[in-house]
């Protein structure tokens, strides 16, 4: 019995919010692996906002591949992990507000994303190419 979900299944949970870990490949080290938030739609692609002058922001602007793992954190443990090749744009506030909302709710994203967006955010969308999946309920 397989454990990998389908591709629907995959793209639900992906489509759930959860935190995300963005890996970023650096040269002569580890990769930088940290949380991040992010948003999915079925059939779209992930994206993610940062700062270009961030240590994400600079280990993007010298790689082409990054890889995006979301876990559940309670069973039965889940998990997809998306990896490809990512585009880099400027980031605007209707991005942001849709992001601070999804992981804070109306009142909170609202006050958070008021700050807006400055001239060094940046939106990174990520092309998926490789898909890897788990889900411990089907054992």
């Amino acid at each position: 019995m397989s454990l990998a979900m389908t591709s629907a299944e995959r793209e639900q949970f992906l489509a759930a919010v959860h935190i995300g870990l963005i890996s970023i490949p650096r040269s002569n080290r580890g990769p930088l692996t940290v949380p991040i938030w992010y948003d999915y739609t079925p059939g779209g692609k992930p994206w993610m906002i940062t700062d270009s002058g961030s240590l994400k922001g600079r280990c993007l602007a010298v790689c082409d591949r990054i890889s995006l793992c979301v876990q559940t954190e309670d069973l039965p443990y889940k998990y997809v992990m998306v990896e490809g090749t990512f585009e880099i744009g400027q980031s605007n506030n209707d991005q942001l507000l849709g992001m601070a909302t999804r992981y804070l709710g109306i009142e909170q994203g609202k006050l958070y994303a008021a700050s807006g967006t400055s001239e060094s955010s940046i939106v990174v969308t990520l092309n998926p190419d490789q898909w890897l999946s788990t889900d411990y309920s089907k054992q």
